[in-house]
C-alpha cells in the first residue's frame, strides 16, 4: 500500500466515526444586534472544526450534530464575538437555534469591509455607533454628529440646531421612522432647549443629505436627516451617568419572535453649566423624555410598529448679575448689568404614531403610517436689568487694565413676556413600492396633513437711560409725553391648516462598455392650504461609476426645491399674521455635482469626498436670529442664491478607527424687494425716520449677506487608542467657522454687521473600558451581567475660547446702539459612566 493510499484511510477514519454516530439537526437565523441578517458565518461543532457550515445570505444554516451527547456548537465572524452555546440533542431531533452575535468593539485590527451603495443624490449614511463616542455637551448625539459633516454649520454647542448650505434651521427636514419631527416653537435660547427628539440609544441607521435629494422626501429647502430606530433581536440594555444627567435603555424580543420593544428615557440637567456663564443667578432647568418603539410581526406578509413619545422641558433662571467684557485691546468696553425677576418656560410635547407594513408580494411594499404630534409650550419673564458701560482703561499698568475710565451708558431696561403656544399636527401617509428588477423601482408617496395652531404673543421690551424712556417723546429737558414702550410683540391667533402632498418616483440602472450608470427621476407636489397655492417639484439624479475603476463615482443631481411656510414663517416682528393672499411659498432651484473617490493610503482604506453647488433661491422669506430663535420678516420677500464647495476625507486615520474632516466654503446672499436707504448729499446713510430735508438720495440695497453667511466651516472628528491597549481611546471634535452676520431684531433688515468673532471649539474625551465582556468575576457577582461598562474623561471647549452667541441691544438717549455680546459655555469637565447588559 502506497503512503498517499494510508494517509488518506487515517484522514477518513474520523468521518467515518462521525458518520457511524447517532445525528440531530440545528438549524436557524443568525443576526446582529440590530436583527439584520448576516451571511458567512463559520458554524462548527468545538472539537470537529473540519465538519461545518456556514450561513447563507438571509442569515440561515443548517448543522448535523451529534446526537445523546452533550456539545458545544461555536459560531465565528469577523468583527463579531465568537458566540458559543451547549445543547444535547436526541437521535433524529431537529431544533431551532437563532442567534444574535455582538460587534467586537475592541478588536481594532479585524479587518472591515465595506460596501458602498451608488447614490444619486449627495447622501451620506452615518454609523450610529459614533455619535455616542462624540463628547457633547448638548447631549444630542446625532445631531452633534451631523454637524461635523459637509455643508454643515453650527455655532451653538448648547442646542441640536445646525445651519446647511446657507439654510436657517427651519429648512432642515427630520425624520424618524419615516415620521416628520418638528422643532419647538418658543424656544430662544440654547439653554432652554433641552433634549432634542432623537434618542441615540435606539438609533439603528442614519441616513444625511445636505441637498439635492430626491423627491420621496419632503418640502425643505436645505437638508434631509432619516433616522431609523432598532428592531431588537435579543435582549438588551444600557446605562449611563454624567455631570449632566443620566439615560437608560432596555430592549427585548419574544420568545415566539413576533414581537419585539425597545425603550429609552433621559433625564438632562445642565445646571453644571449654566453656572459657569457670565450671567451669574440660579438655574434650574430640568429636561426628561421617555420613547419606546414595540414591533408586532402579525403574519409573514404583515408588520405593525408603534411609536410613542413625551417630553417635558422646564426651564427657570433667576439671574443676579452679569459682567461682560468686550472689544480690542485698544477700545475695550465692561457692562455690569444688575438683574431683577425670573423667567419661567415649560414645553411639552408628545406623539405616537403607528406604522402598518404589508408585502402581497415579495417585489411589492407598502406602508400606512397614521401619526399625532402634540406642543404645549409657555415662555413668561419679567426681568429688570440696570446696566453700567464703561470704556475700559488701555493703561500699560497691568492693575489699572480692568478699571473702567469713563462711563458710555447708564440706566435700565424691563423685559416682558407672557407668550403661549399649542400646536398640533396630524398626518395620514400611504408608502409604497415595487422592485420590477434590480434595475428598475418604482416609489410612490400620498400623504394628508392637518395643522392647527393657537398661538398667543404679549412682548414688549422699556428701555430707560438716565432718566429718559426710549422712544425718548418729548424735548430734552423736559417731561416725556407719555411712557412708550418699543420691541413690541401682540396676538391672539388660532389657525387650522389642511395640508395635501405626495410623490412618484423611478430609479434605473445600467450598464454598458463604459461603466454602471444609475438614475432616479421623480416629481413632488403639494398644496398649501392657508392660502390654496399649489406647487409641483421635479427633481432628478445620476450616478456614474466608470468601468475597471471601482474606486470613484461621479453624481449629479438636483430640481425644484418647495418649503410651506410653518406658523413661525407667517409671522411678523409685531406679532400679526400674514393674509393668505400676500403669503407664499419658498422655493430653490438646486443643482449638485460630487464624486467620492475611494483609495488606501498607508495601506488603510479612505474616501475623499467632493461636491460643488448652487442654489437659485426664490421668494424666500428674509429673517435674523437671535440666538437660537429665528424672526421673521413675514411680510416681506427676497430672492438670493447660496453656492459653495464642500470636502470630506473619511478613513483610518488610525488603523481600525474612523476619524474624519470636512471642510467647506460657502456664499450666500439675498435681495430684498423694494428695499432702499436714504442717503445725504455726502453719501452717508441717514435713518428711515430723517427729516426730508437731509435726504439726498434714495438709494435700492441690493444683494446683502444673509444671517447663515459663513464662509469657511472646517469640522474634525478624530480617534485613536493606546497602541497594544485597545480600551483606552481618545476622541476629539473640533470645529472651526468665520464670523457670521447679525441684525438687530425690529430693525429693517438690511442693517446688519459682521461681528468678526470666529467660531473656536475643541472638544476631547477620554475613555476606559472597565468591563469588556470577557473579564472573569468571582460566581454571583452582579458584575457577570455586564457585557461592557466604559469610564469617560470629557473636557468641554479645551482651549477656553469665548464665542458669542448673540447680542443684547442697549441704546442710550442720542439712539447710539450698543450691542453687548452674550457668551457660549467656558472650559469645563464632565465624567460619565455608561455601562451595558
Amino acid at each position: 500500500m502506497k503512503i498517499r493510499h494510508l494517509l488518506l484511510i487515517i484522514a477518513l477514519v474520523p468521518l467515518w466515526l462521525f458518520a457511524q454516530q447517532p445525528m440531530g439537526v440545528v438549524s436557524g437565523k443568525i443576526a446582529d444586534n440590530n436583527g439584520e441578517a448576516l451571511e458567512f458565518v463559520n458554524i462548527y461543532v468545538s472539537g470537529m472544526t473540519n465538519h461545518g457550515t456556514v450561513s447563507d445570505a438571509k442569515g440561515r444554516y443548517s448543522l448535523n450534530v451529534p446526537a445523546d451527547t452533550t456539545i458545544s456548537i461555536v459560531y465565528t465572524f469577523i468583527g463579531y464575538r465568537k458566540y458559543t452555546i451547549e445543547c444535547r440533542l436526541s437521535k433524529n431531533e431537529k431544533r431551532k437555534l437563532d442567534v444574535s452575535l455582538m460587534s467586537d468593539d475592541i478588536n481594532l485590527n479585524d479587518v472591515v469591509v465595506e460596501g458602498r451603495q451608488i447614490e444619486t443624490g449627495s447622501i451620506a449614511r452615518l454609523n450610529p455607533k459614533e455619535a455616542a463616542l462624540l463628547p457633547t455637551s448638548s447631549g444630542s448625539g446625532v445631531e452633534d454628529l451631523i454637524k461635523t459633516q459637509i455643508g454643515v454649520s453650527s455655532t451653538n454647542e448648547m442646542s441640536s440646531q445646525y445651519n446647511v448650505r446657507g439654510g436657517s434651521f427651519d429648512e432642515n427636514l427630520v425624520y424618524v421612522n419615516g415620521i416628520e419631527i418638528y422643532r419647538p416653537f418658543l424656544v430662544g435660547s440654547g439653554k432652554q432647549e433641552g433634549l432634542s427628539f432623537i434618542n441615540s440609544k435606539l438609533v439603528d441607521n442614519i441616513v444625511f443629505s445636505a441637498g439635492g435629494f430626491a423627491a420621496e422626501y419632503g418640502d425643505k429647502l436645505s437638508s434631509v436627516l432619516d433616522v431609523t430606530y432598532r428592531k431588537p433581536a435579543s435582549f438588551a440594555s444600557s446605562i449611563a451617568m454624567s455631570f449632566l444627567g443620566c439615560e437608560a435603555h432596555t430592549e427585548g424580543i419574544s420568545d415566539s419572535r413576533r414581537f419585539s420593544y425597545i425603550i429609552g428615557a433621559r433625564y438632562k440637567n445642565t445646571q453644571y453649566i449654566l453656572d459657569a456663564m457670565n450671567t451669574q443667578g440660579t438655574y434650574k432647568p430640568n429636561f426628561t423624555d421617555v420613547q419606546g418603539l414595540f414591533n408586532f410581526d402579525l403574519s409573514e406578509k404583515l408588520k405593525l410598529s408603534v411609536l410613542g413619545y413625551y417630553s417635558r422641558n422646564h426651564y427657570l433662571m433667576v439671574p443676579k448679575t452679569g459682567i461682560v467684557t468686550y472689544g480690542a485691546y485698544q477700545a475695550s468696553y465692561r457692562c455690569n448689568i444688575y438683574y431683577e425677576g425670573q423667567e419661567v418656560d415649560n414645553y411639552v410635547t408628545g406623539l405616537g404614531a403607528a406604522n402598518l407594513e404589508y408585502r402581497p408580494r415579495n417585489n411589492v411594499y407598502l406602508k400606512f403610517i397614521a401619526s399625532g404630534y402634540s406642543a404645549n409650550e409657555s415662555e413668561t419673564y419679567d426681568i429688570l436689568g440696570e446696566y453700567y458701560i464703561g470704556e475700559m482703561n488701555s493703561s500699560d499698568d497691568e492693575s489699572q487694565v480692568h478699571n473702567p475710565v469713563s462711563a458710555l451708558g447708564v440706566g435700565g431696561y424691563l423685559k416682558h413676556a407672557r407668550n403661549y403656544y399649542y400646536g398640533s399636527v396630524v398626518s395620514i401617509d400611504h408608502k409604497g413600492s415595487v422592485v420590477y428588477s434590480d434595475r428598475n423601482v418604482l416609489k410612490w408617496g400620498l400623504r394628508y396633513q392637518r395643522q392647527f395652531i393657537d398661538n398667543m404673543t404679549n412682548e414688549w421690551k422699556l428701555v430707560d437711560s438716565t432718566g429718559y424712556t426710549l422712544p425718548y417723546s418729548g424735548s430734552l429737558g423736559t417731561t416725556p409725553e407719555a411712557l412708550t414702550v418699543s420691541n413690541i410683540s401682540k396676538s391672539d391667533t388660532i389657525l387650522t391648516i389642511n395640508n395635501f402632498d405626495g410623490y412618484v418616483q423611478n430609479t434605473w440602472t445600467f450598464e454598458s462598455e463604459r461603466g454602471e450608470f444609475l438614475i432616479t427621476g421623480g416629481l413632488r407636489f403639494n398644496r398649501w392650504g392657508y392660502n390654496g397655492e399649489s406647487k409641483a417639484s421635479p427633481r432628478v439624479g445620476f450616478a456614474f461609476k466608470p468601468d475597471g475603476k471601482t474606486n470613484i463615482t461621479f453624481r449629479l443631481s438636483g430640481g425644484v426645491y418647495h418649503q410651506l411656510p410653518t406658523f413661525r414663517e407667517l409671522q411678523n416682528m409685531d406679532g400679526s399674521i400674514v393674509r393668505p393672499n400676500d403669503a407664499h411659498i419658498q422655493q430653490s432651484y438646486q443643482v449638485v455635482a460630487g464624486s467620492d473617490l475611494c483609495f488606501h493610503a498607508w495601506e488603510r482604506p479612505f474616501v475623499f469626498t467632493t461636491e460643488i453647488y448652487y442654489k437659485y433661491l426664490d421668494k424666500i422669506t428674509p429673517y435674523v436670529v437671535d440666538n437660537i430663535r429665528i424672526r421673521y420678516y413675514a411680510d416681506q420677500m427676497a430672492s438670493g442664491y447660496a453656492t459653495g464647495l464642500d470636502m470630506k476625507i473619511y478613513g483610518e486615520f488610525v488603523k481600525g478607527i474612523d476619524s474624519w474632516a470636512s471642510l467647506s466654503i460657502l456664499s450666500t446672499k439675498e435681495d430684498i424687494f423694494g428695499d432702499f436707504i436714504l442717503v445725504d448729499s455726502a453719501g452717508y446713510r441717514l435713518p428711515t425716520n430723517a427729516n426730508p430735508s437731509l435726504i439726498a438720495d434714495t438709494l435700492s440695497v441690493g444683494l446683502i449677506p444673509r444671517p447663515s453667511d459663513q464662509r469657511v466651516n472646517f469640522s474634525l472628528f478624530f480617534q485613536d487608542y493606546i497602541p497594544n491597549y485597545p480600551s483606552f481611546k481618545v476622541n476629539l471634535k473640533l470645529v472651526f467657522g468665520t464670523s457670521l452676520i447679525y441684525r438687530e431684531p425690529f430693525r429693517e433688515p438690511n442693517n446688519y454687521f459682521r461681528d468678526g468673532h470666529p467660531y473656536r471649539r475643541v472638544d476631547i474625551g477620554f475613555s476606559k473600558q472597565l468591563v469588556d465582556g470577557k473579564n472573569s468575576f468571582r460566581e454571583g457577582s452582579p458584575l457577570n451581567h455586564v457585557k461592557s461598562c466604559w469610564l469617560s474623561l470629557e473636557v468641554f471647549n479645551l482651549l477656553n475660547v469665548r464665542n458669542v452667541v448673540s447680542y443684547t441691544w442697549i441704546t442710550d438717549t442720542s439712539g447710539i446702539q450698543h450691542g453687548v455680546p452674550e457668551y457660549l459655555t467656558p472650559r469645563q469637565i464632565n465624567l460619565k459612566l455608561v455601562a451595558e447588559f
